[in-house]
């Protein structure tokens, strides 16, 4: 077995800014906008102010050096992590990787930021090559597990394969030397976790596990920073990350074409706050409802074919996905997004709602919906995340919609436009119009001679304070 771990971190040492493309750069800042913006909505949720209240009544809020985005407060690196890792996770519209099924900005740039507070010399070139080189470790080791193999031992992907990008990340831009790289992805190992099993009854530790990466990642570089040790072979070994997470683990995708294709180009962005799996049927039947002016007492069917690596996610067990109790049960649940995609004709945060979900007449369109396995989908997944969607109506029509790229994937990507539009939508939740249209312009404008410190200082939160923690969000639009 070649030494993987030593050519992973090789690479992600050596990478210099100069070898990215102006298409890499440009795509690092669309999903920097896509990341804030997504984490300023989720610093208004319920298990984010949890992580809030918890590091304040641990004593880890205050003076510290890191902006806990969408807030007043600060912390340590990795607490800033903890907290802006969960919040960007908890509204379920962060960036998806296709072939690895593995939510990457949530962790990363989760790292990037808080380092760069406490190293204030750390350019934009550092940082985005920092954000890069995380993004491609995680994303080949989450390609190499094979995704749904890896969802079927009941982990999760984000968590156990983000820990490692977040470990290089958080190195680089701690200056380590490559051996200190090495040992810093060793002891990363020793951290990779995250259960699937928040499924059986909608809890929120789906949303905690990116944090939890980000967090571990800065912990292991500081302790490889000390001396610490970890084993140089933690990836390929016997005992090792790839043998232990996956019955049939493809080790060549480690390093195939490294250097030459870079895996954050094929990374997605998401319209629709639910599971990725859900979002190609979420636009096939929008798309039928507007076309056809398409009414709930209308419908007598719906047939959707879903992939089947989501097939345990958003289908099983059918009685959890056709009865969801709760906003995170709803954000995977076939059945109900279907709802939603054909009552509102769209799929946001304002209709994952409680009031949704006791809704009659998105109960009744529930009943209708099949969930079907359909092999013409699966030939060219994961690079295709299709979909074939069926409406049958009460007056004996039938209409059709197949969907290969879903909105947001690399080949149908949301425009600069689109991603201001998602931004604002979620970040004046928080932020005037005004503060937000600073934010966006502050990155797009972002260039070698930009100081980092003046975007994250528009992430905070004038008026909230940690006390305001025992509501269930931050006073809103403060300026």
């Amino acid at each position: 077995m070649e030494p993987l771990t030593r050519m992973l971190v090789h690479f992600s040492h050596a990478l210099k800014f100069e070898d990215l493309s102006g298409e890499i750069v440009q795509q690092t800042k669309c999903l920097l906008l896509d990341y804030l913006g997504v984490t300023i909505a989720g610093a208004c949720t319920e298990s984010a102010q949890a992580v809030y209240r918890m590091l304040n009544g641990t004593h880890n809020l205050g003076p510290g050096s890191c902006t806990i985005i969408g807030t007043s407060a600060r912390s340590s690196p990795e607490h800033a992590a903890l907290a802006n890792g969960t919040a960007s996770h908890s509204v379920e519209l962060d960036d998806t990787h296709q072939a690895g099924s593995i939510h990457l900005g949530t962790v990363m740039f989760s790292v990037a930021i808080a380092v760069s507070e406490i190293q204030p010399e750390i350019d934009t070139k550092q940082f985005v090559a920092a954000v890069v080189v995380g993004y491609e470790v995680a994303a080949r080791l989450a390609m190499a597990l094979q995704p749904k193999l890896h969802y079927e031992l009941g982990f999760h992907p984000t968590a156990t394969c983000g820990v490692f990008g977040a470990a290089v990340a958080a190195a680089r831009l701690l200056r380590l030397s490559e051996e200190q790289m090495l040992s810093s992805v060793g002891i990363a190992g020793s951290m990779a976790a995250g259960s699937m099993e928040f499924l059986s009854d909608g809890s929120w530790t789906k949303r905690l596990h990116p944090g939890l990466a980000a967090q571990n990642g800065i912990l292991a570089a500081k302790l490889a920073a000390e001396g610490f040790r970890g084993p140089a072979s933690i990836l390929e070994g016997r005992d090792g990350f790839l043998s232990a997470y996956s019955p049939d683990t493809k080790f060549h995708l480690v390093n195939q074409e490294l250097g030459k294709t870079f895996e954050i180009l094929h990374t997605s962005t998401k319209p629709h706050a639910c599971c990725r799996y859900m979002q190609a049927p979420i636009d096939g039947l929008t798309e039928l409802a507007i076309t056809h002016d398409l009414h709930s007492e209308q419908i007598s069917r719906v047939e959707i074919a879903v992939l089947e690596a989501g097939w345990p996610l958003v289908c099983e067990p059918q009685q959890r996905k056709y009865s969801p109790s709760s906003i995170v049960d709803a954000q995977f649940s076939m059945p109900f997004a279907a709802a939603l995609a054909l009552c509102y004709r769209q799929a946001g945060l304002d209709q994952f709602t409680d009031e949704n979900l006791k809704s009659a007449q998105l109960r009744s369109l529930m009943s209708k919906v099949v969930m079907v396995k359909d092999k013409q989908i699966e030939k060219n997944f994961p690079a295709e995340w299709a979909t074939h969607v069926k409406v049958q109506l009460t007056n004996g029509k039938e209409l059709e919609k197949v969907v290969r790229f879903p909105k947001g994937d690399p080949e149908n990507p949301l425009s600069w436009e689109e991603l201001t539009i998602k931004f604002q939508s979620l970040a004046m939740r928080v932020f005037t119009q005004s503060r937000c249209q600073e934010i966006v312009d502050s990155v797009s404008d972002m260039n070698h001679f930009t100081a980092l410190s003046t975007i994250w200082k528009l992430m905070s939160h004038p008026t909230s304070a940690t006390t305001d923690f025992r509501r269930t969000a931050p006073a809103a639009r403060g300026s």
